[in-house]
């Protein structure tokens, strides 16, 4: 968990998440660190956007709201009616 923490740090300080900087933060923290964790970490996030991961990390984490609640339980609803009604027709035929 550290390391993510570090990575989110450097990234809100807009600093490069690199293996030097990760270290630096980690070491700061008095946090043992693995190297082959900080390689394969670095390695991991060449290329990503994080605000992006973060933006939908943020979506799906979102409380829903009463209303969200109640539509969720009307489709529930109607899936179990739609289920109860294929199993009658089923034990018709079976």
């Amino acid at each position: 968990m550290e390391y993510a923490y570090a990575i989110m740090l450097l990234h809100e300080a807009k600093k490069p998440i690199n293996e030097e900087n990760l270290k630096k933060v980690l070491n700061a923290a008095g946090v043992e660190i693995s190297e082959a964790k900080i390689k394969a970490i670095v390695t991991s996030l060449e290329g990503l956007n994080i605000d992006e991961v973060l933006k939908q990390a943020t979506v799906s984490a979102a409380p829903t709201t009463p209303q969200q609640k109640e539509e969720k339980k009307e489709e529930k609803s109607e899936e179990k009616k739609e289920e109860e009604a294929a199993a009658g027709l089923a034990s018709l035929f079976g």
